[in-house]
């Protein structure tokens, strides 16, 4: 009951405070935003019931209709979480993970600070090319067995989580924020970051991140030891075999599909379409190897959660929030460049931990645009860092599709999550900071 009335107490306080600046009705929506997060975080209420939430409470309240609201909880990469999670369980069920385990212990310093390196460096490497959501799934249910221990089995799996999400950000195919700046300035008649460039640029931030995060995360468990109790098998079976050839296709297909503008243009194929067909590949007799009832293992608060983070977003939109909140921001056009930088970094982390990355970008980049403007500072400059941003959000589960599986692994709890990620946040808008006005501003 304690955690309940702190969680009321938040959301009263909140409301009082934002009806001071804000409509009624937008005051309404962060009260309540506020909630869900305090609930998510304390674990008052189980994490799939707070995030049903939404669905009483935005009708209620006038924000969303009921329907305008369910429709976010069926959204079309809620098909390739289902997809990805159908693989996850196949490969438990056939013990490849395990296999899979030992080998990467072998090509690794078997020492906790090792393997977490080498996992957030795998997991940023491969969703540089992929979706970071495909990533999480493939990498998760490996590093779950790893380890028994509890405190070194959350740092693998954030490890993997947040080096998918610093990944993303290496290429222009890494994740849809990017590709949204892209269309964005080629709708401004903007010269557009070609693909090369746009490595050039991010990489350095890329390498500051990948060294930050899996020290942090390291720290307090180096000494640790991986458990012994993985068998040390020197051939597959012929389950492990064939699984191990479909998950190879898949990746060779996910890959192939990537467009890399405007060199390839990919397949044309989606690839939530991709991952749901593989998933459903897994109940094919005599090809995959799960039944109806392995279906319960699917984490379906996590879908919930996603379907939470999606309503957030369409009230954002939907209200008139984020245009309230652009106006009180052109207000802060005098301030010198450097804390404009510090204030648009920190706002886009923020703000993009409640609702999705994507809808949040589409939101913000005309924004920003016109705030760059109005300073008279470097236009690119300030879209670049905003898009970046949007895609580093470590607090909640919320905030990024990794942050959610890594959630649904069982192994990560919420507010550890905000632990860390708080630092993180804070270490990445300092980084994107120094590495704009130090390195970007020259380059764009």
């Amino acid at each position: 009951m304690k955690k309940l009335l702190t969680t009321v107490i938040l959301t009263v306080a909140t409301f009082l405070i934002a009806n001071m600046a804000f409509s009624v009705q937008h005051s309404i929506l962060l009260s309540i935003i506020v909630l869900l997060v305090t609930l998510w975080t304390n674990e008052a209420l189980p994490l799939g019931v707070v995030s049903l939430l939404p669905i009483l409470l935005f009708p209620s309240f006038d924000i969303l209709s009921t329907n305008a609201t369910t429709v976010n909880y069926s959204k079309s990469i809620i098909f390739l979480f289902l997809g990805g999670f159908m693989i996850a369980i196949a490969t438990q069920k056939t013990d490849l993970h395990k296999y899979i385990a030992n080998k990467l212990l072998t090509l690794f310093p078997n020492t906790p600070r090792g393997i977490i390196f080498s996992l957030a460096i795998t997991s940023a490497v491969l969703s540089s090319l992929i979706s970071n959501t495909t990533t999480a799934l493939l990498l998760i249910p490996i590093a779950m067995f790893l380890t028994k221990d509890m405190k070194l089995k959350l740092r693998l799996v954030l490890s993997i989580a947040y080096g998918a999400s610093i990944g993303g950000i290496l290429t222009p195919i890494g994740t849809p924020p990017n590709l949204i700046l892209l269309g964005f300035m080629e709708q401004h008649n903007m010269e557009p970051i070609a693909f090369v460039q746009w490595i050039v640029l991010a990489l350095p931030l890329v390498v500051i991140m990948l060294v930050l995060i899996p020290f942090v995360l390291s720290l307090g468990v180096n000494h640790l030891k991986f458990d012994t109790h993985l068998e040390q098998r020197e051939h597959l079976t012929s389950d492990q075999r064939r699984l191990l050839y479909i998950l190879g296709s898949l990746i060779v297909l996910l890959f192939v599909n990537s467009k890399i503008e405007p060199y390839y243009s990919g397949l044309g194929i989606n690839e939530k379409g991709i991952l749901l067909g593989f998933g459903l590949l897994m109940f094919i007799p005599k090809i995959g190897f799960l039944n109806w009832e392995d279906t319960k293992k699917i984490p379906y608060e996590i879908i919930f959660l996603f379907g939470a983070g999606f309503s957030i977003a369409a009230a954002f939109s939907s209200t008139g929030l984020a245009n309230e909140i652009a106006n009180y921001l052109l207000a802060l056009t005098h301030m010198p460049v450097i804390l404009l930088i510090l204030l648009v970094a920190s706002l886009i982390t923020f703000t993009t931990e409640v609702t999705s990355n994507t809808a949040l970008i589409s939101i913000a980049l005309p924004i920003i645009y016109s705030l760059g403007k109005a300073a008279n500072i470097d236009v690119n400059l300030i879209l670049f860092v905003s898009t970046i941003c949007a895609s580093y959000a470590f607090m909640l589960p919320i905030a990024t599709p990794p942050n959610a599986i890594a959630m649904s692994s069982g192994a990560v709890k919420v507010k550890d999550m905000a632990t860390f990620g708080l630092i993180f946040n804070f270490l990445g808008i300092i980084s994107i900071t120094i590495v704009a006005l130090v390195y970007w501003q020259f380059y764009l």
